[in-house]
C-alpha cells in the first residue's frame, strides 16, 4: 500500500527579530524615498548588532530623506526602548549611502531590469489565502505573538520571537498540526511554566481553531533550551534580506535568487516575484488549477522576460497555451508592463517587511480579478 501521509514544517518570526529589524528599516527608506520621488531608485542593506546600527547601500532620487531617524523611528515602534536588551533607538547609527551606479542606471533609464535573476511566484487551493498552510499558520501565530506583547495582554514578553509549525498532509491535503514551536523572550521573574501555559491560551489556541485544528499543551514547545531572555539584536546579529522562506512560501515553493526588503520595484527580484505570484494566485482563484507555479527570469537591462513558464503539477484544467493566454491578459510581465500594471511606484513596502510578502489581500499583487 503506498503512503500518502507526510509532513511539513514552514518558520516565521516577529516584528522584532534582528533580520526583520533589518528589512523594516530598509523597507521604510524605501518608502520616505518614494514618497518624495515615485522614480527613486533605492538599494540599502541594513545591520544591526549590540548597540549599533549600519546602513549602507545606494540610493538616487529627488528626494531628502533623514535615514537615521527612519532607523529610530523603526526601532522604538519595535518595542526596543529599554537599555536592558543592549539596543535600542537610541543606539549610534552609521550610514554609509551613495548613488546608483551609472552603469546599472542605464539599463534602468531604458525602462530595462535592474539586474539578473529568476523568481517564482506559487498559489495553490489549501487556504483561502491561497498559500501553503505551514507558512500561513507560522505567521499568524508571530502575528498574535506580537499582538499579545503590544497590547499587554502578557506584558512580561520583550520583543523578538519565532514560530514553527508542522503539518501532517493526507492524499496531498492538511490533515492536521503535529507540533508548534514558540521562541519567546521574556522578563526573568516569569517561570517558563507561566510563559507556555499563557502562550498556549493566548496565541496558540485561538489562532489554530482559525482554521480548524488544535493541539495539545504537551505537544507544544517554548524556547527549546528551556531559556530566553535577552532578545534582539545584541544577542543575534541582523541583517536585511536574510528571511526570504520566511517572505515568500516557508519552503514549501522555490524561491528566486534575490531577497525584497531595500529594493524600490525597478529590482526585478522584487517586483517580478510580486508579478509571478500575481498569475500564480489568479490561475488559482479561476480554478484554472490547484496548483501554480509562475517562473520568471531576467538580465540587467532586459525590458521583457527571457524566460516566463507556468507549472501547475498535473493539477490543469486548461491547456499550456490557454493558461499563456491568461497570463498574458492579466499583466504585462515587462518591467514597465510590472511597474505600471500592479501600481508599483507608491510607498506601499513598509508592511510587507513582516508576515510575509504574500497571502495578505493589502497587497496589489494579492488581488484576484
Amino acid at each position: 500500500m503506498v503512503n500518502n501521509s507526510y509532513s511539513f514544517t514552514s518558520e516565521s518570526v516577529c516584528a522584532g527579530h534582528p533580520d526583520k529589524i533589518c528589512d523594516q528599516i530598509s523597507d521604510a527608506i524605501v518608502d520616505e524615498v518614494l514618497k518624495q520621488d515615485k522614480y527613486g531608485r533605492v538599494a540599502v542593506e541594513t545591520l544591526v548588532t549590540r548597540n549599533r546600527v549600519v546602513i549602507a547601500g545606494e540610493v538616487s532620487a529627488k528626494a531628502n530623506a533623514d535615514y537615521g531617524k527612519v532607523a529610530r523611528n523603526q526601532i522604538k515602534r519595535l518595542g526596543y526602548v529599554d537599555g536592558i536588551l543592549n539596543f535600542s533607538f537610541n543606539s549610534p547609527v552609521e550610514i554609509y549611502i551613495h548613488t546608483q551606479s551609472p552603469d546599472i542606471a542605464r539599463g534602468v533609464n531604458m525602462k530595462g531590469a535592474g539586474d539578473q535573476g529568476m523568481m517564482f511566484g506559487y498559489a495553490c487551493n489549501e487556504s483561502k489565502e491561497l498559500m501553503p498552510l505551514p507558512i500561513v499558520l507560522a505567521h499568524r501565530l508571530t502575528m498574535r505573538l506580537d499582538e499579545v506583547r503590544e497590547e499587554k495582554l502578557l506584558p512580561y514578553l520583550r520583543p523578538d520571537g519565532k514560530s514553527q509549525v508542522t503539518i501532517e498532509y493526507k492524499n496531498g491535503k492538511p490533515y492536521r498540526v503535529t507540533s508548534v514551536i514558540l521562541a519567546a523572550p521574556h522578563q526573568e521573574s516569569v517561570p517558563l511554566t507561566q510563559v507556555k501555559h499563557d502562550l498556549y491560551k493566548k496565541v496558540v489556541m485561538p489562532v489554530l481553531k482559525k482554521f480548524g485544528f488544535r493541539i495539545n499543551e504537551k505537544d507544544f514547545v517554548v524556547n527549546g533550551t528551556g531559556v530566553w531572555h535577552i532578545s534582539g539584536p545584541a544577542s543575534d546579529t541582523g541583517v536585511t534580506g536574510r528571511k526570504i522562506i520566511v517572505d515568500t512560501y516557508g519552503g514549501y515553493a522555490k524561491v528566486g535568487g534575490g531577497c525584497f526588503s531595500g529594493k524600490d520595484p525597478t529590482k526585478v527580484d522584487r517586483s517580478g516575484a510580486y508579478a509571478a505570484r500575481y498569475i500564480a494566485k489568479n490561475i488559482v482563484a479561476h480554478k484554472l488549477a490547484d496548483k501554480a507555479e509562475v517562473n520568471l527570469a531576467y538580465f540587467i537591462g532586459a525590458k521583457k522576460p527571457v524566460m516566463q513558464e507556468i507549472e501547475t503539477f498535473g493539477t490543469g484544467r486548461a491547456s499550456k497555451k490557454t493558461l499563456q493566454d491568461f497570463a498574458a491578459k492579466l499583466i504585462d510581465t515587462s518591467v514597465e508592463g510590472i511597474l505600471e500594471g500592479l501600481n508599483l511606484r507608491r510607498p506601499i513596502y513598509l508592511p510587507t517587511a513582516v508576515y510575509g510578502h504574500f497571502g495578505r489581500n493589502e497587497f496589489p499583487w494579492e488581488k484576484v480579478i
